[in-house]
């Protein structure tokens, strides 16, 4: 047993509950383990005569187009989709701070890859062996398969294109030193874990130097989101933000904003991921509502300009990224993000 649940069963039985409530909980976790392992022909059925019988499933998000998919996939199955979405970091702080009280409402997470991969270090994942894995690209699939790949936020420059001409855009990080891009800049509050991988490129001290002058020579607009970043670009308030997610701009360019994202080095990406918990209430539709992402799912992702992780979809843009180590990004969070506050957010209050 592990200590989460001992911790949970502990608190159950002081608070009066029942041997039978502990007992239910072991028995959920172990219906959980069996229907997330299975295999074989009859498989796709036993899940959704399952789901048909649960009805519903919660999911805990924080990616915009996982709710799109659950429309669809309540209309190809008819099993409702309760969904909950906020930042990265207060999903997962949801999904923690329930597991520790014993509150077992959600079924799968989604979320950032070191987000994910902080959930699965609380012990609260269960692997599902899903078939559709294989049609993924490989490094979507982590070794423990207790969080899976389903999509690609790729980090990318922006700009207004009625404020900035293309043929003044920089080329290298150090031409936004130039005192034209005074008052124009923009960065989201919270990329630490991207803008390490820059300072890796440019080298830590000498990037931190140069990003500490452009601050001081041209200031810097710090926005918590990227959404809102990238409408701040579209308005020309921002006319040119450091840090979006490609599938971002590229929607906001669909609906006719003003915007085109453009690369600074060797773009940089990390996963967004979907897993399930060891004890998801609705297990069948759960495993379910995970093959779907996996399969009809990744063409609605690549639809929304959002990265699919199956290779059947955005091969060409998928081609350069170097992608953020999730668990190097947990073990460094600190100091990344103190580097980043000292630089971007300190300078510009």
């Amino acid at each position: 047993m592990n200590k989460l649940l001992q911790k949970f069963c502990f608190t159950a039985l002081l608070a009066g509950a029942s041997l039978s409530v502990v007992t239910a909980a072991f028995a959920q976790s172990k219906n959980v383990v069996e229907v997330a392992s299975l295999q074989g022909e009859t498989r796709q059925q036993t899940l959704i005569d399952g789901a048909k019988k649960e009805g519903e499933l919660m999911i805990y998000l924080a990616h915009p187009s996982v709710p799109v998919i659950a429309a669809a996939f309540t209309k190809k199955y008819g099993i409702k989709v309760n969904v909950w979405r906020a930042g990265s970091e207060a999903v997962l702080q949801r999904v923690v701070t329930e597991a520790r009280g014993g509150r077992n409402e959600v079924d799968l997470a989604e979320n950032n890859a070191p987000e994910m991969e902080a959930l699965r270090r609380e012990k609260l994942l269960q692997e599902v062996r899903s078939p559709y894995t294989s049609n993924l690209l490989a490094l979507a699939v982590p070794a423990h398969r207790e969080w899976i790949g389903i999509s690609i936020d790729m980090f990318t420059a922006g700009y207004n294109t009625q404020k900035v001409k293309k043929e003044d855009l920089p080329k290298t990080w150090a031409e936004l030193l130039d005192p034209k891009w005074k008052g124009m800049l923009g960065v989201e509050a919270e990329d630490h874990t991207w803008f390490a991988y820059v300072l890796n490129d440019l080298g830590e001290e000498k990037g931190i130097r140069l990003f500490k002058d452009i601050v001081a020579t041209n200031g810097m607009s710090v926005r918590k989101g990227h959404s809102l970043m990238g409408n701040m670009v579209s308005s020309g308030e921002i006319p040119l933000a450091l840090s979006l997610y490609s599938w971002g701009a590229d929607q906001i360019k669909e609906k006719g904003g003003p915007i085109e994202r453009f690369q600074i080095g060797e773009p940089i990406g990390h996963f967004q991921g979907l897993g399930m918990l060891k004890k998801a209430p609705h297990p069948h539709a759960a495993v379910l509502f995970f093959d779907f992402m996996l399969n009809e799912g990744q063409e609605i992702m690549a639809k929304h300009h959002a990265i699919a992780t199956s290779n059947a979809y955005d091969q060409a843009k998928k081609k350069s990224i170097r992608f953020i180590d999730p668990v190097q990004a947990i073990d460094l969070n600190e100091k990344r993000s103190a580097v980043y506050q000292d630089i971007f957010v300190k300078r510009t209050k």
